[in-house]
């Protein structure tokens, strides 16, 4: 199945740390992140009850350290949580931090003269 590639952006929309935009492909909103020099592109859908998940915050996360033995908070804001009931998903990959059950799909980005394109 071939991907066609949708302007989303110019890289000039996304060049800070955290930008966001969200635009509709293909009938679905998409949402895309620049998150540690990356874009990263996830559906605005949250697969919990459907709440409109990308119009949430991003947060950092708690995480066991090497050993396991205490949390430390990794402040990369790499997560979005939804404002409806507060399920949290990670943007690069849309696993869910609630349950292994949920996930919500993730695109491919690139950038052509310019501008942004998710690969849909």
């Amino acid at each position: 199945m071939s991907r066609t590639a949708h302007r989303v952006a110019t890289v000039d929309e996304l060049s800070e740390e955290g930008d966001r935009v969200i635009e509709e492909v293909a009938g679905q909103e998409i949402a895309v992140y620049r998150l540690e020099g990356e874009l990263h592109a996830i559906a605005n859908y949250c697969t919990h009850q459907g709440g409109p998940l990308c119009e949430g915050p991003t947060t950092g996360r708690l995480r066991t350290d090497a050993e396991g033995d205490s949390l430390e908070y990794d402040d990369t804001e790499s997560v979005v949580r939804c404002p409806w009931h507060g399920w949290r998903f990670e943007i690069p990959s849309g696993r869910s931090l609630q349950s292994d059950r949920w996930s919500v799909p993730t695109y491919d980005v690139e950038i052509r003269d310019g501008s942004v394109y998710v690969l849909r």
